[in-house]
């Protein structure tokens, strides 16, 4: 049995595996998945056939590697940072503008890894997988809020998180991709109310 060596840890081997990150990303956000080619992507990154191969092993491990960079960008993108009042309500309208506009910028390549973990289970997997960190952050959010007492205390905090977080999901794929006629603040107005109705926070409340 070949056993495949990992790639050299230098600052050279760095710089190849990122600009092949970046080629590929360029690649699949221009191209439908089955058009990329590993020689496009060697072309973009000025490496060889051969040296693509030292750090994956083939374009599927690449657009996984791609695919993980885009939503770990989403997530810190849609972070609620200490800029926003420290109020459960505008906190809330903050994460879900902050949401679209993350999708906005990734939303070909999320669309292609939902494509994607369709007809192998190792995407599906990996979109679970990255999934997980929105639900874990949402419930972890809903949880502090049931503790303040401002939120209903009977919801189950992940079931929400997961519901709530594919309410928004949705919405940005008909809005974004298909071509929904609405504003942003429309938008953001219209998410945010839904979102705290159905935990039962009110704008102003206070933890008691």
């Amino acid at each position: 049995m070949i056993v495949k060596s990992e790639p050299p840890i230098t600052g050279r081997g760095r710089r190849t595996r990122t600009a092949l990150v970046r080629a590929g990303r360029e690649a699949f956000e221009e191209h439908p998945y089955d058009n990329v080619r590993v020689d496009d992507v060697c072309t973009r990154a000025g490496v060889s056939h051969g040296t693509f191969y030292t750090y994956f092993g083939s374009k599927e491990a690449l657009f996984r590697e791609v695919a993980e960079a885009v939503v770990g960008e989403m997530f810190a993108a849609s972070v609620v940072g200490p800029a926003v009042p420290d109020d459960p309500y505008a906190r809330v309208e903050a994460a879900n503008r902050l949401y679209l506009r993350a999708w906005a910028g990734n939303s070909r390549l999320m669309r292609m890894l939902e494509q994607a973990a369709m007809a192998d289970e190792s995407f599906r997997d990996l979109l679970l997988e990255l999934r997980e960190m929105f639900v874990r952050r949402g419930a972890e959010g809903l949880r502090r809020l049931q503790e303040e007492g401002l939120a209903d205390p009977a919801l189950d905090p992940r079931l929400t998180a997961v519901m709530l977080g594919g309410m928004v999901e949705h919405f940005a794929h008909v809005w974004l991709d298909l071509g929904e006629s609405c504003d942003e603040k429309t938008a953001v107005d219209m998410l945010t109310t839904l979102w705290t109705r159905a935990i039962r926070l009110e704008e102003g409340q206070v933890p008691r």
